[in-house]
């Protein structure tokens, strides 16, 4: 999907299409004041003067999408706020609406369902498909079905997308940002060195910054140069997994199939605070951060079908040291309340004398709830724990930040 989280809200607020818009952060004072100021208008007829700006924001968030008119500014995904201020005060900013986000991911996923079913799922605004069984796939090397997905999702949702086509996914993901935004590009096999070897190594999904580096230092900048190592060489400068990994990239080979159904590691929640919190001044703040995270991940958890054993924290503090620790229980829960529980019992194993700028909530050892009921309904009555309900409100354990 094409700059997805920005996308969404230009369909709220269309007087800001062409404009620098960045989306991220959570709902600020500003935000409510905007819309208490106009809450006898629509929200399509806010005068675009009156939206906040990126100039006047303060704290630590990051950006999670902009639109292409900031783009150009160089600001970009995963920046800091603060920094992307710089670049582009007159930005608008807006905040992050999750529900609204999910609410639209699932609508393209459906439509792209009815039209290509072999769909893998790959987070909210991305899925590879596998266009080889459906009727008229091949036609165009796949260009007649990207169109009608492309049609299709922008007249039932509203939103554009740029697609990919490739023999496999490694070259779809790249071919798919060829031609952003509502673009469509088509690598065969023949067009790896034309259209592939000439792109920067970090182009390659998978291809971090430190690998990158590492490759620069090695004298390898493109694709093209990463391919003309042999196979023994890479072994040696990477080792033998990541080595072998990079020759086959470097050759656009890929044999991961488009896998239709995957179960979650984990499912959790974390936030990023907009200054470091102080473990005893700011307890109460943080003890309804730690018990709405938990909440979030118990509706996460409820939403997807999930319950879980091992429950677990994780905490970055101001020098940016990160630790985690994590409790497994007897029994499977969801529920908010033994989840927040059981995080705070991982909380006292830390000592906090530091402040923190980042709290997180996690479950794993997951299970699906239907497969656990099932397995619960084998169990003599008399022998099933029944967890508590999930509760909205949850009271901030005494002492827990102490």
């Amino acid at each position: 999907m094409d700059a997805f989280f920005a996308s969404v809200e230009l369909l709220r607020y269309p007087q800001l299409k062409g404009l620098p818009v960045v989306i991220g952060g959570g709902k600020r004072s500003e935000d409510n004041a905007l819309l208490q100021a106009h809450a006898d208008i629509p929200l399509k007829r806010i005068p675009i003067a009156d939206f906040p700006r990126l100039a006047d924001y303060t704290g630590r968030g990051v950006i999670t999408t902009a639109t292409y008119a900031a783009r150009q500014s160089g600001v970009g995904s995963a920046m800091g706020l603060m920094k992307a201020a710089k670049l582009c005060p007159e930005a608008i900013l807006l905040p992050v609406d999750f529900a609204e986000i999910r609410r639209y991911s699932r609508a393209f996923k459906d439509i792209i369902l009815d039209i290509a079913p072999v769909m893998e799922d790959r987070g909210v605004d991305e899925v590879f498909i596998d266009f080889t069984e459906v009727p008229g796939g091949q036609r165009e090397g796949g260009r007649v079905l990207a169109r009608l997905i492309q049609k299709t999702i922008l007249l039932e949702t509203g939103l554009t997308c740029s697609v990919g086509v490739a023999p496999n996914k490694l070259l779809a993901k790249m071919a798919s940002e060829f031609n952003k935004p509502n673009g469509i590009a088509i690598v065969f096999d023949a067009d790896l060195q034309s259209k592939i070897w000439p792109l920067a190594c970090r182009k390659i999904n998978g291809i971090g910054p430190k690998a990158d580096e590492k490759l620069q230092r090695l004298g390898i900048k493109i694709i093209g140069e990463l391919a003309q190592k042999e196979l023994d060489w890479l072994i040696d400068h990477f080792g033998q997994k990541t080595g072998a990994w990079l020759f086959d990239a470097a050759h656009g080979q890929d044999q991961r199939p488009v896998v239709t159904e995957s179960e979650p590691v984990s499912i959790s929640r974390e936030t990023t605070f907009e200054r470091d919190l102080h473990p005893v001044k700011d307890k109460a703040e943080l003890g309804a951060i730690f018990t709405r995270l938990a909440e979030q991940v118990a509706d996460d958890l409820r939403r997807k079908g999930y319950v879980g054993k091992t429950i677990g924290i994780k905490l970055r503090f101001d020098d940016f040291k990160s630790v985690t620790r994590d409790q497994t229980q007897d029994s499977y829960v969801s529920d908010a309340k033994t989840i927040r529980q059981v995080a705070g019992q991982c909380l006292k194993r830390v000592p906090l004398t530091q402040r923190l700028r980042l709290l997180g909530v996690r479950v794993a050892s997951l299970q699906r709830l239907s497969e656990h009921e099932n397995n619960a309904s084998k169990v003599p009555l008399e022998h099933i724990n029944k967890a508590p309900e999930a509760t909205s409100c949850i009271a901030s354990e005494p002492g827990l930040f102490d």
